[in-house]
């Protein structure tokens, strides 16, 4: 085999090692969807004077993402494995219909109410996952029709009718927030405080352990500037992010229900075998197939995550209204596919990160926000989400031609 020297394996030219161009060039769409929702804050900002940018409304917005910042966690994986979830807006509704039911007119302890809730959200998992991996019914009919078989479900549960759980443990998940720890009086929530400096430890020590692991196996990585200079800008951000909150009210149970899901599925995407089985499949089906990956299975276990997480968004949107309607979760659908596509998940398939769909969640939702702190119309909200939509896949397609 022919000898190369290390200084060229780890820093090839049109590698994060080479210069700064070609650098940005090939990191272009893991960056993009940052500086989209910095464009976004910075440009509402200025149309609502400032009033965007407060850490009252932040807060608030971090919080009105919680339910699709959940469901996007597990449709990157679905989006990945080259499929599609209809479903996912219904089933919202309709697992949210069903908890607010138990305890309230079932009179069910909350927890259990909660418990229960989840196995249902499994048996919609199942369901789905069987007629797609099983029966290979395109999951874009099967999640059509789950999407008008829990709308009516919804429907039935509700009787057309509002239903508001009268439980301060279950408004606790939507609309709580962490308790001062330590120091009563201060003016920041300390509990808050102490977490957001353990999320930039733990980021840190990620990053270096990701480094070691690739030098380790001879991969390219940055040099030793750059990668202090992304760290540092990393934890400033992470620093930014929790200090909106830690000088709020503190952190909302419903985001830290968010940090849990990315972290779970961030690791089980890219440092377990079902998660390289899933890239596999959306890369190349076929060759998935023929290098002994069990494909129907994998295929199945996806929906199955998808139907839990579904009803854990349930559980927090419900929780954060204190309200089932039968309207709840319409249109939830479009808001979620469109937040990992923005995120960079691929519409073809093989391509996406469960941190990218916050990130397109967090600009679904200020999209949402902004434009509502400045009274615009439904109608240009629906126009501006689409413009954005349809920018996102566009940037995808042409990455990819590039590539």
């Amino acid at each position: 085999m022919e000898n190369v020297n290390s200084k060229t394996v780890m820093q090839p030219q049109n590698s994060p090692g080479g210069n700064w161009r070609n650098w940005m060039r090939v990191n272009v769409r893991q960056y993009t969807m940052i500086i989209a929702l910095l464009l976004v804050w910075s440009i509402f900002t200025v149309l609502t004077k400032g009033i965007f940018i407060s850490t009252r409304n932040l807060s608030n917005l971090f919080l009105q993402s919680a339910t699709i910042a959940i469901v996007a966690c597990t449709m990157v994986l679905v989006m990945v494995a080259g499929h599609i979830d209809l479903s996912v807006g219904s089933a919202v509704g309709f697992t949210g219909a069903v908890v607010a039911t138990l305890i309230t007119k079932a009179g069910w302890p909350t927890l259990l109410a909660i418990l229960v809730t989840l196995l249902l959200g499994l048996l919609i998992g199942l369901w789905q996952g069987y007629w797609v991996a099983y029966v290979g019914v395109p999951a874009f009919i099967v999640t059509l029709a789950g999407m008008l078989i829990m709308r009516g479900g919804l429907l039935g549960v509700t009787g057309g009718n509002t239903i508001s759980p009268n439980s301060e443990l279950f408004r606790q998940f939507g609309q709580g927030y962490l308790p001062q720890l330590f120091i009563k009086v201060a003016g920041f929530n300390d509990f808050s405080a102490l977490i957001g400096i353990l999320a930039i430890i733990l980021y840190n020590v990620s990053a270096l352990r990701s480094r070691r692991g690739r030098i380790k196996h001879g991969f390219a990585v940055s040099s030793p500037r750059k990668q202090m200079l992304i760290q540092v800008g990393m934890s400033v951000v992470i620093a930014l992010v929790f200090s909106i909150m830690v000088f709020y009210h503190g952190i909302p149970y419903a985001i830290l229900i968010v940090m849990a899901m990315v972290l779970v599925f961030s690791f089980v995407s890219q440092n377990m075998t079902f998660g390289r089985y899933v890239y596999a499949i959306g890369g190349n089906r076929d060759a998935a197939q023929l290098s002994g990956i069990n494909v129907k299975k994998t295929n199945f276990l996806i929906f199955v995550l998808q139907g839990l997480a579904v009803a854990t968004a349930g559980i927090v949107y419900t929780s954060r209204l204190n309200a089932a309607t039968g309207g709840a979760g319409s249109g939830m659908e479009l808001d979620v596919i469109a937040a990992c596509i923005i995120g960079g998940t691929s519409t073809m398939g093989g391509e996406g990160t469960v941190f990218g769909a916050i990130i397109g969640a967090l600009v679904m939702a200020s999209l949402d926000n902004g434009m509502s702190l400045m009274n615009l119309g439904v109608v240009y909200q629906y126009v501006v989400k689409g413009v954005v939509l349809l920018i996102a896949v566009a940037v995808d397609v042409s990455t990819r031609k590039k590539q």
